[in-house]
């Protein structure tokens, strides 16, 4: 395998809206290469890239896939991304360490939700775009309809630089629009058809000022009436396509006949390598800034994007050469786990079919296995160069479930294999709930844990359980009272005496204070510690519907003992009697948390979105204006948010996101709270 220096290589995702066929222009473009020998198809379940169980039995991608192919002297490492909305974290991971994006979407006349918001986060992270328009041959179809849909929001940067040739619902060929030539499939030069002259001559002429824009040189020459070369051409698009000021736009069909028109050389051409990319941030141990040079002479830094886990192939960790080259055989340095690691095999993907290859180097993309201590996220490095690279962000997980074991006795298998879940998916998390004692899982969304789910089942034979999760709710009372606990207790021998008289006072600004105002010895100073452990413990569990108890002070103001009978345990028991007794006459009332949430969404959606957090007991505080979206502000109940991540995808066709963070604790309503209490006795009494 030959090694390829940086500018020769181009990393590329392909990404977009679920079901618009990357998949399938992923393995068209193998195929097209002759790097794979057969054309997979989704529906039959047999592409490169969605080889897991559950991408088969789905048939739709839900973890990102590496596969090379070489053309010419050229090497591509292209990712085919999941564009479900759950698994948006597999197209963070890929676009960290990608130069391009090949987006894919239809050719129905429309800009697509997916699409949309993969321009956006391409054009917020400054990372260059090219839009292949697939299935331009299916009914209905229109290519120029779709580039104008596009146009519309995002102007003058989307560019065809391809016309498609059509024959009724056959794509026969196609119309380059810099060199106002025309090709068939097998790109043999044809005439310019008469009916997309004008068209080309007219998207030509645009698109060759927009090049010349690109540098003074170009500009000067284009205004001094000098015709620009069709290589000057393509440099002032490259240029401009990689200050994200051109987004360059092609037809093409990836399914049963593909036609992948002239992509391997516009990849060639437009494209940019490694090199010609900013570098990731970077800082050493003392956590100062580390500027990074891809280049192969450089001290070795890489990054893990990706891990791999499978029964019948093992572990590997997909990483990308920042700097330096690596071999099999070196000594690394694990930045993020303070640990070394020996490069035992390195490794080129094509899905999950891995070649040996001795050597990497900067700017290109591999897989490390048989790695000790690695994970998805950590910086690997020279051991003499001690750096890290920027973390992945990943977007926070918003939606929760409790999960158990199916089976008694098996909860430690679940719970184990979620973790080792966490391996190849590191957007969701486990937590235990430690007031509801609820294990809970936070994800995406509802497919994720569904997935995640049936993943355990297939990889550890064990079945997990999914619930609405518990709302950790509270308790206190809101008005003083006084109560006296007295036990007394004998059955021959000494008995058990303890007498406390306790006065309940609500005070919100403390969880439990305990204080005593004891004169004359009533109760002797060695029980009233007692006393006190009795009510921490008591108020672990409230009197309405077992939730703990909170803004509670407790007085302890009077008592009596006996000389014999009185213990430690006495007066424990007696402060719990009190408790009980007191707490039902001061008024209890149920407390529910308040979260803080932010939900941004287009201005379109803003009605909705307001109309629906109302319904949800919402308060709204305000509104504000980023990043031409807007934010809607405001505290909502946690009882009403556990489906809002779905629900909200479903009100804004997946344009909506949200974040939410604990407040406080307010009063519930009247209905809501005797709910809550009666669901508490019912399950008492079972």
């Amino acid at each position: 395998m030959a090694v390829y220096l940086k500018d020769k290589i181009r990393n590329i995702a392909i990404i977009g809206h679920s079901g618009e066929g990357k998949t399938s222009l992923f393995e068209a473009i193998l195929f097209k290469n002759k790097a794979i020998e057969r054309l997979g198809r989704v529906d039959d379940g047999n592409t490169v890239s969605d080889y897991d169980q559950e991408e088969i039995n789905r048939k739709m991608s839900i973890a990102l896939s590496l596969s090379y192919l070489s053309y010419k002297d050229y090497k591509f490492n292209i990712l085919d991304v999941p564009g479900f909305f759950d698994y948006e974290g597999e197209m963070v991971s890929a676009l960290t360490v990608v130069d391009t994006a090949i987006i894919v979407t239809s050719a129905g006349g429309n800009l697509t939700v997916g699409t949309e918001k993969a321009i956006d986060f391409c054009t917020e992270k400054g990372i260059p775009m090219f839009i292949f328009i697939n299935g331009v041959n299916k009914e209905n179809s229109d290519y120029l309809k779709t580039v104008a849909a596009i146009k519309e929001k995002y102007g003058t940067r989307i560019a065809p630089i391809e016309l498609p040739i059509m024959n009724e619902y056959e794509m026969t060929g196609y119309v380059d629009i810099l060199s106002m030539k025309a090709y068939d499939n097998e790109n043999n030069e044809i005439a310019v058809p008469a009916d997309l002259s004008a068209v080309a001559a007219e998207l030509n002429g645009s698109l060759t000022e927009f090049a010349a824009e690109a540098n003074d040189e170009l500009l000067e020459k284009f205004f001094s009436g000098e015709e620009l070369t069709l290589e000057e051409k393509k440099k002032g698009c490259k240029i401009r396509m990689m200050n994200a000021e051109l987004i360059p736009v092609v037809a093409g069909v990836a399914v049963v006949k593909p036609v992948i028109t002239n992509l391997f050389e516009n990849i060639i051409s437009f494209f940019p390598s490694p090199d010609e990319r900013p570098s990731r941030p970077a800082q050493n141990a003392a956590g100062e800034a580390v500027a990074l040079s891809c280049n192969e002479n450089e001290k070795f830094v890489a990054q893990v994007f990706k891990t791999i886990v499978d029964k019948f192939i093992g572990k590997f960790q997909i990483f990308k050469v920042a700097s330096g080259k690596v071999k099999v055989g070196d000594i690394l340095y694990n930045m993020t786990k303070e640990e070394t690691e020996k490069v035992s095999s390195l490794l080129l993907m094509k899905g999950n079919k891995s070649e040996p290859v001795e050597m990497l180097q900067a700017g290109d993309v591999g897989a490390f296995a048989k790695m000790n201590y690695t994970s998805t996220g950590d910086t690997l490095c020279d051991v003499s160069f001690k750096v890290n690279l920027a973390p992945i962000e990943y977007p926070e997980p918003v939606f929760a479930m409790a999960v158990s074991s199916a089976e008694k006795g098996k909860e430690d298998k679940v719970f184990g294999g979620l973790a080792k879940l966490l391996e190849e998916d590191p957007t969701f998390r486990l937590e235990k709930n430690i007031e509801t004692f609820d294990m809970l899982i936070y994800g995406m969304g509802e497919t994720q844990l569904d997935v995640l789910c049936k993943k355990l089942k297939n990889k550890e034979g064990v079945v997990a359980k999914l619930s609405e999760p518990r709302v950790p709710y509270r308790e206190t009372i809101k008005k003083t009272v006084e109560q006296q606990g007295k036990y007394k207790k004998q059955s021959g021998g000494h008995g058990q005496y303890g007498d406390a008289h306790i006065r309940f006072e609500p005070k919100p600004e403390v969880d439990f204070e305990f204080s005593d105002e004891i004169v004359g010895g009533v109760v002797p100073k060695q029980y009233i510690p007692a006393v006190e452990k009795g009510l921490r413990e008591s108020i672990l569990k409230g009197v309405l519907a077992g939730y703990p108890v909170v803004g509670l002070k407790a007085v302890l103001y009077f008592g009596s003992y006996h000389d014999v009978d009185s213990s430690e345990m006495a007066f424990k028991m007696a402060a719990s009697m009190a408790y009980k007794e007191g707490l039902s006459k001061a008024n209890p009332v149920l407390l529910e948390p308040i979260m803080s949430v932010n939900v941004t969404v287009p201005e379109n959606y803003m009605g909705d979105i307001m109309g629906d957090l109302n319904k949800r007991r919402g308060k709204i505080f305000g509104m504000e204006t980023v990043g031409g979206k807007t934010v809607v502000k405001g505290e909502v109940p946690q009882s009403e948010m556990f489906k809002y991540a779905t629900d909200l995808r479903s009100m804004t066709q997946g344009r909506g996101r949200f974040s939410m963070q604990f407040e406080r604790y307010d009063e519930a309503p009247a209905a809501t709270a005797q709910k809550i209490i009666d669901e508490y006795n019912k399950s008492q009494q079972q």
